[in-house]
């Protein structure tokens, strides 16, 4: 199985000739690497965790109304509510198994990350925010069209009979939810607080995964946002799973899971 990055939160994951993309973004605004829209339009099927803006809003571009993708009943909600294109939307919810080509997708209850105040008060208070009011403004009424509870949230096991990849749209676990312990790769989005790396810990000491990668690091929304600060990822990994790797993905390249 190969997994790339494509910003923000979007992944592309391959195995044999079969792939499927979760979270697509088109970084209308952002500054990194172009999202390669033609390679995400091969993928075999569509995964949503949470039909937050970033997660969700370009999915038309990405579907094109013909590719499945698999939302929840809130994201179904949402997409008629924006005009989004329907017929091949499938809706999911958490405990559920879908198959594609070799690939079997568990669904998991999740939560979304709750903003700290160090966090939002940056954002508030920042230079940026101000010289670009409008922007901030704009960006603030768009996503309220994409508004969802903490708990409208899902997480997705990846298996190909071979690897297993676990992947979290958002920094949150659901209280009670069973997750599988052992997965080859973590996904684990690293944004929303202001030290990701305390809120990675939970995450690694409960599913003890053999490798961890972060995602929504980058700057999303310029010039609002900015980049996360990864530095403290390794080595909060490298403290708790001595024998795990950890690594921060390049947009727009391959990695063996």
């Amino acid at each position: 199985m190969r997994l790339k990055w494509y910003g923000t939160a979007t992944i592309l994951l391959e195995s044999g000739n079969t792939r499927l993309l979760f979270d697509p973004y088109c970084k209308p605004l952002a500054r990194g690497a172009p999202v390669p829209l033609a390679e995400a339009r091969t993928a075999d099927a569509v995964f949503i965790t949470h039909p937050h803006l970033d997660h969700f809003r370009d999915i038309d571009a990405f579907s094109e109304g013909k590719r499945p993708v698999y939302v929840s009943a809130k994201g179904l909600s949402i997409a008629r509510r924006n005009g989004l294109q329907t017929g091949c939307m499938r809706e999911i919810a958490a405990n559920e198994s879908v198959r594609v080509g070799p690939f079997t997708v568990l669904t998991y209850p999740a939560l979304h990350c709750a903003f700290d105040a160090a966090t939002v008060l940056r954002v508030l208070f920042s230079p940026r925010t101000w010289r670009h009011f409008n922007d901030a403004v704009a960006l603030l009424k768009e996503t309220k069209r994409y508004r969802i509870r903490r708990s409208e949230v899902l997480a997705f096991s990846v298996s190909d009979g071979h690897k297993q990849v676990l992947l979290f749209g958002s920094a949150g676990m659901a209280e009670g939810a069973v997750y599988p312990q052992g997965a080859d790769l973590l996904v684990f989005p690293y944004q929303g607080r202001a030290r990701m790396d305390r809120e990675l810990i939970p995450f690694l000491d409960k599913l003890q995964p053999k490798a961890v990668t972060v995602d929504h690091f980058d700057d999303a929304f310029p010039p609002i946002t900015r980049r996360v600060d990864t530095r403290r990822f390794r080595p909060t990994v490298q403290n708790r799973l001595p024998s795990a790797k950890a690594f921060v993905p390049q947009e727009n390249v391959w990695y063996e899971v």
